[in-house]
């Protein structure tokens, strides 16, 4: 029994969900003090009103109490578990989020009537919130990456799928759990370790290992049949508030994506398509944001346009936007438009090839227009047409779309859905340069398709314009 003293059965069984709950939370009671201490110290250097009711009522505009929801909207990208428990991540997170606050202020306030704008109470609440939100972030790390609020977790199974959970789960930093070992019934496996870590037992002892070791949760990662015994010390286990959970969903929870190289080729059928069919009234409500996103944007386009025509033309002469054929929802093909960020001869070879980071064939003024995604405005026309929608995977060229069905599993599901402007794989995931890189993104949207709603949808959209006023596009 001594051997199994050291560990210490955890505090509070903290979900992925939970987690996020907690830190919004958090980040709300910030955000409500950065915003009384802002209003306090403007107040403090009024000359008439002070701090007080009447000031609260004539000082601040109506839009300054708009800017804890412009933060919150900053900060979406760190309500990500991982990201959330990395303190660089969460330290750059914020300096940025501060930094375009100060920046998009800054470009308003020298547009607008000299002292029109509350210099004081704007800076005041972007100090505030940065410092307050930054010590809870930092609060939150330390305490609940704490081993006392991480679960303890046994996998059942120890060949492919469990084995390659494993290995991925170990290299996710800081660690989502406390991965402890593996049930297998094979006789070979025991006492030996797979994927650095220990085979405890197996069915027979499945209930002795919960106890002595403090499991909080099983992951089952078996494929094939398994034994009565096990199926029986499974349901024992569930009974005595352990709680069981698949490994593609472990997979899913965890990194956002579907396991596609784990899975079994009937998995599209067994699983997927039940899961990939949206009511009707989301379909409606997706189709009118889609329609009043698109006018929305095109209105802002309107002004740009002839900016970014003189700059395409300066840099790399005509044509400005370019139309390219395109896969779209069941297959059907349609022209895709863009600004032209591409060499005029990018493709001279007539070769169809995949988009890359720092791509060397874009101009100086395409590498501007691709990280700030600017090139994909003309992109809203489609979507007015119904070509294509504001979320969903990315739209694939017809020649890439036939070699990567050969290549990559289950890659013709991802045309269940309208192509989009934005996506799940697009902001969780660098361009796709290679097939590998292909996969994993395929692996996003498939998950993304098999979650969305509208929720789902407009967080997106907001981690997109986060990301295009950060300039963090690809």
């Amino acid at each position: 029994m001594k051997k199994f003293q050291q560990y210490q059965k955890p505090l509070w069984r903290i979900t992925p969900r939970e987690r996020r709950f907690i830190l919004l939370f958090g980040d709300l009671i910030a955000i409500g003090l950065a915003l009384l201490v802002a209003l306090y110290f403007w107040a403090m250097g009024d000359q008439w009103l002070k701090f007080s009711w009447q000031f609260l009522k004539e000082r601040p505009p109506g839009w300054y109490f708009f800017l804890p929801i412009i933060w919150l909207v900053l900060l979406l990208e760190l309500y990500e578990p991982r990201r959330a428990s990395r303190r660089d991540d969460t330290i750059r997170g914020i300096a940025v989020a501060a930094a375009i606050c100060a920046i998009l202020y800054l470009a308003i306030f020298f547009v607008s009537e000299p002292k029109s704008l509350p210099r004081r109470g704007v800076a005041g609440f972007i100090g505030a919130v940065a410092v307050l939100n930054l010590l809870w972030r930092l609060l939150y790390i330390r305490i609940f990456n704490a081993p006392a609020f991480l679960r303890r977790v046994l996998i059942i199974g120890a060949g492919r799928a469990g084995s390659n959970l494993a290995e991925i789960i170990q290299k996710i930093k800081p660690t989502p759990f406390t991965l402890v070992g593996f049930i297998d019934d094979d006789f070979k496996k025991q006492g030996t370790k797979i994927s650095s870590l220990p085979i405890l037992g197996s069915s027979d002892t499945l209930l002795d290992v919960i106890k002595k070791q403090y499991i909080t949760d099983l992951i089952f990662a078996i494929s094939g049949d398994m034994q009565d015994s096990l199926y029986s010390a499974i349901l024992t286990a569930e009974e005595q508030s352990v709680e069981v959970t698949t490994m593609p969903v472990v997979y899913e929870e965890l990194l956002g994506r579907v396991p596609i190289s784990l899975l079994a080729d009937d998995w599209v059928l067994r699983s997927f398509v039940d899961r990939a069919h949206a009511s009707g009234s989301y379909e409606l409500l997706k189709r009118l944001i889609d329609f009043l996103g698109a006018i929305i944007g095109l209105i802002f386009l309107i002004p740009l346009y002839p900016i970014i025509t003189l700059m395409i033309v300066i840099d790399d002469g005509f044509p400005i936007v370019f139309s390219q054929v395109r896969v779209g929802k069941s297959a059907k093909q349609f022209n895709l438009l863009k600004f032209r960020s591409m060499r005029r001869d990018a493709e001279k070879d007539g070769i169809a090839r995949f988009a890359v980071e720092n791509d060397e064939r874009a101009t100086r003024i395409g590498k501007f227009l691709r990280k700030s995604h600017i090139d994909e405005l003309p992109q809203l026309i489609n979507v007015l047409r119904g070509d294509i929608s504001l979320v969903g995977p990315r739209a694939e060229r017809p020649e890439l779309v036939q070699k990567l069905e050969k290549e990559v599993p289950f890659y013709r599901a991802r045309l269940f859905v309208k192509p989009g402007v934005t996506g799940w794989a697009q902001i969780n995931y660098r361009y796709a340069s290679n097939v590998e890189e292909t996969a994993v993104k395929l692996e996003h949207d498939l998950y993304y398709i098999m979650h969305r709603n509208i929720l789902l949808d407009i967080a997106i959209l907001f981690r997109t314009f986060g990301a295009v006023v950060g300039f963090r596009g690809l």
